[in-house]
């Protein structure tokens, strides 16, 4: 690519450089030539009072003198000079005229022929040579309509201008190889280290970054480079940490029933309805964590599809703090209910909802301490049910709120199966939140009380598949 890169914005200069040139030597031949076409028209606007003087100074029309006006007149010029009776008195040009045409006569005097240059557009001018006594001649000039350089002076500048103009290309040339070079080799060397720290990510080391400074666009690949790196480093810790979770999860419960069962073998434990109890409800816990896996990788990968219907949240909520009653008079906690008049609804998939606010009330009871309180509080407004679920007890810190979201995060490693559940709950409790374009917030204070606000939309708009 490198290579690419600097031949082609070689090639690029090269050509701007050779258009350029072409373009300055036109514009100053062409200007050139309007310049000496100006100075020759004002060189001939000189001529009568020239010809009058000549023949003031001797009286006539003195060969020699005329031979000088000669040498003065532009390249190609030929002027007649005649009496005022139609005379010819002599014909004047240039001598270097017949140089450059090879005839070697050098002066033109009385008598002499018309050159023989030709030119494609002429002029032609008449003058009166007037002197004191009148009319002495009249002077028909016809002269080239576009002067050519052809003096040796003219020639000579002309040359040096061209060879300024190679001189001035070629340091241009040469500066555009060397910037060339070094903007390649600048733009090439950040994609190279992109793609060398590409090639380790793909190797496993997700640990590459690339350090590039620049705000230009270079810069933004770089820090979106390293955003992905970053995405996919926090993407396979997660993975190893669902990994160890996930087997812990199955460790424990199946630990437990293999106890139990080679307990029975050995005649350790009787096979009564105790320990069996204690089977079944390590069994319940496995259904449990797979059907909360099932739901939140179904939801995590946009596979669960809501049945809408109008769903009455109050009736919802009471139907779910009545199944968990029994465990609430368990731990002697207060149930504070404090909902409008008017039942509280909102649209959306009630099964999913039932799991929704049954995990939220069931943490409540779980993580409040003995003699607590559980608040229920519902209101709602013209666009959305607002759902507060607030219980007394350990609370949660700072640092652990943004994380209790995430699949199989415990506040506390420490705690036990009984205390901690299996830690994801409020994972498809956010998973099911989403699913409905709502929000969920908490707040929490260490020690004191945890407070869930759940906001769900009257309305949900559905994607056209």
């Amino acid at each position: 690519m490198r290579t690419k890169l600097f031949l082609s914005t070689l090639i690029i200069a090269l050509i701007t450089l050779t258009f350029s040139m072409l373009s300055v030597n036109f514009v100053f031949k062409q200007q050139f030539s309007n310049y000496l076409t100006q100075v020759n028209e004002a060189t001939l606007e000189q001529l009568p009072l020239r010809l009058s003087s000549l023949y003031q100074t001797t009286g006539t029309w003195d060969p020699a003198l005329l031979n000088e006006v000669s040498h003065t007149l532009p390249m190609g010029t030929v002027v007649t000079l005649t009496d005022p009776k139609g005379k010819l008195i002599a014909t004047l040009s240039n001598p270097m005229d017949n140089m450059m045409h090879g005839q070697g006569q050098m002066g033109m005097g009385m008598g002499m022929g018309m050159s023989s240059q030709t030119t494609t557009n002429w002029k032609t001018k008449t003058f009166t040579v007037s002197g004191p006594l009148g009319n002495l001649a009249i002077a028909e000039v016809r002269y080239p309509a576009t002067a050519q350089s052809l003096n040796p002076q003219d020639l000579r500048f002309q040359s040096a201008v061209f060879r300024s103009l190679l001189f001035a290309g070629g340091l241009a040339l040469l500066f555009g190889i060397l910037l060339s070079y070094f903007t390649s080799r600048r733009l090439v060397a950040p994609l190279k280290r992109l793609t060398q720290a590409a090639n380790r990510i793909g190797h496993g080391h997700l640990e590459e970054r690339v350090s590039l400074r620049s705000k230009d666009e270079v810069g933004q690949l770089a820090d979106a480079f390293n955003a992905m790196a970053d995405n996919l480093n926090r993407q396979e810790t997660m993975r190893k940490q669902f990994t160890a979770d996930i087997a812990h999860e199955l460790r424990t419960p199946l630990t437990s029933i293999k106890s139990y069962i080679e307990a029975f073998q050995d005649n350790v434990l009787p096979a009564n309805h105790e320990n069996l109890s204690s089977i079944n409800e390590e069994i319940n816990r496995l259904v449990d964590l797979s059907s909360d896996l099932k739901d939140l990788n179904v939801a995590e990968i946009g596979g669960l599809h809501l049945k809408l219907e109008l769903v009455d949240i109050t009736h919802l909520l009471e139907k779910i703090t009545h199944s968990l009653y029994p465990l609430i008079q368990e731990k002697e906690l207060t149930l504070n209910w404090n909902t409008p008049e008017k039942p509280v609804t909102a649209v959306g998939d009630e099964r999913l909802l039932t799991r929704l606010f049954y995990n939220l009330l069931h943490n409540a009871y779980r993580y409040s301490n003995p003699g607590g309180q559980i608040s229920v509080t519902l209101a709602q407004t013209p666009d959305y049910a607002e759902i507060k679920i607030m219980n007394t007890g350990i609370g949660i810190s700072e640092d652990d709120l943004p994380l209790i979201f995430e699949r199989f995060y415990r506040a506390d490693q420490s705690r036990t199966r009984v205390t901690g559940g299996t830690g994801i709950g409020l994972a498809l409790v956010r998973q099911i939140t989403d699913l409905h374009q709502g929000t969920i917030s908490v707040q929490s204070k260490v020690g004191q009380e945890t407070e869930f606000v759940i906001k769900l939309p009257k309305k949900i708009k559905v994607a056209e598949e």
